[in-house]
């Protein structure tokens, strides 16, 4: 597998609509697996395809930190539930330096294909479900920075943080 280089926000291949996976091939398997290592070696949650420039509906994500042993492959994914809301501190490998404040549901159930083409259906809560929301939006072309009316650097949120603790 390889490492493959990171998409950055104001490349207009993050607004991209992505295209169904229409048969899971070698060369799917491998992005998928070039993925995982990508967002590993990144030190990401998560990553979508079309942050390394293919706009397809894909995308890994390891929700479960620090765990990190659960790899979701999501092929074809499809959010069929959700419920509550939470506000969620987020950042992107494709937005580095920054982080916003994002609302997002608390609970999600999701279904999508694996590498076997099998389709799946998953539940995920709290953390979990931000990650996934997150990584489902890159697949429409929605970056967490269209969603935030509070981005800052990580250090204007370090202040944030800081200011917030003292009230």
């Amino acid at each position: 597998m390889a490492i493959r280089k990171i998409v950055k926000r104001g490349d207009e291949i993050l607004t991209k609509k992505c295209k169904p996976v229409k048969e899971i091939t070698p060369r799917i398997k491998e992005l998928a697996g070039d993925l995982i290592d990508t967002m590993r070696d990144s030190n990401g949650v998560g990553l979508a395809s079309p942050q390394v420039g293919i706009i397809k509906r894909l995308f890994v994500a390891c929700p479960y930190i620090p765990e990190k042993s659960d790899t979701f492959v999501m092929i074809n994914p499809e959010i069929t539930y959700q419920e509550g809301e939470q506000e969620c501190r987020e950042g992107c490998l494709s937005v580095p330096g920054y982080i916003g404040i994002v609302n997002r549901p608390y609970k999600i159930r999701i279904k999508y294909q694996d590498l076997d083409g099998e389709w799946n259906e998953e539940e995920f809560e709290g953390f979990a479900a931000n990650v996934i929301c997150h990584e489902y939006d890159h697949l429409s072309g929605i970056l967490y920075t269209d969603k935030t009316d509070l981005l800052m650097t990580e250090e204007e949120y370090d202040d944030y943080i800081s200011e917030n603790e003292e009230e």
